[in-house]
């Protein structure tokens, strides 16, 4: 039971049917053997990087690396180049690195255990769990940056980001509030409504689908600053 009784999964659930975003390229075949891949690719791309930016560089990188032995076996330089632009290069590095790993340890196959997939180079908790929530319907919590914020306002939780109790109290509310059946989508669910309508700032609070007991007083839809827990993430 989540802390005040009842969790948000159902109502981002039925929310995400009507309003969320359906039609990104990386949704496109999560059934097929690339599907993780192209999960995991746009996992580390979004990091740091709003979706509008990402989506060309998704599709330029797609078409020259398919799958992740074309992406393993290609010289670190092109993978660079065709990250040109989207900035933290690091990332690039990272991916290109994880992709031999895979191919090498893994025989090619995105690893399926969470630990495994946190072993990878650039992948953390959150990314490892969104991914695997994504592309196979494993039941792990997520907190990126959205997630942290959605869930910091409704619960009211105020912390800064970096402290280990604030944290954990958020990492708490996101494995109470991640459901069993549905996961997949509820994952897109949440991060879709951190982005597109619980925003650092403007949020509209008017559409939000959990508004209703929001614990975020003074959440004025259309204000630059509002006045709530955890408006820095």
């Amino acid at each position: 039971m989540t802390a005040n009784g009842k969790g948000i999964a159902p109502r981002l659930l039925d929310w995400h049917a009507k309003s969320g975003r359906h039609d990104l390229p990386w949704q496109r075949d999560l059934q097929s053997r690339a599907g993780a891949y192209r999960v995991w690719v746009s996992e580390i791309m979004l990091q740091q990087t709003q979706v509008s930016t990402v989506i060309p560089y998704f599709e330029r990188f797609m078409q020259r690396f398919p799958d992740v032995h074309s992406l393993a076996d290609a010289p670190a330089d092109e993978v660079l180049h065709l990250w040109t632009g989207l900035g933290y290069y690091a990332r690039a590095r990272n991916l290109h690195r994880a992709a031999q790993l895979i191919r090498d340890s893994h025989r090619g196959e995105f690893p399926q255990s969470l630990e495994a997939a946190m072993e990878l180079p650039g992948v953390g908790r959150s990314t490892a769990g969104a991914i695997l929530a994504i592309s196979a319907g494993a039941r792990h919590a997520i907190l990126d940056g959205n997630v942290k914020r959605v869930l910091a306002r409704y619960y009211g939780v105020d912390g800064a980001a970096d402290e280990a109790a604030t944290l954990a109290q958020l990492w708490k509310l996101a494995d109470e509030n991640t459901p069993t059946d549905g996961v997949a989508t509820y994952t897109q669910a949440i991060m879709d409504l951190g982005a597109t309508l619980c925003t650092r700032s403007r949020p509209r609070c008017e559409a939000c689908p959990v508004a209703a007991d929001c614990r975020a007083p003074g959440l004025l839809s259309g204000s630059a600053t509002p006045r709530v827990p955890y408006t820095l993430c």
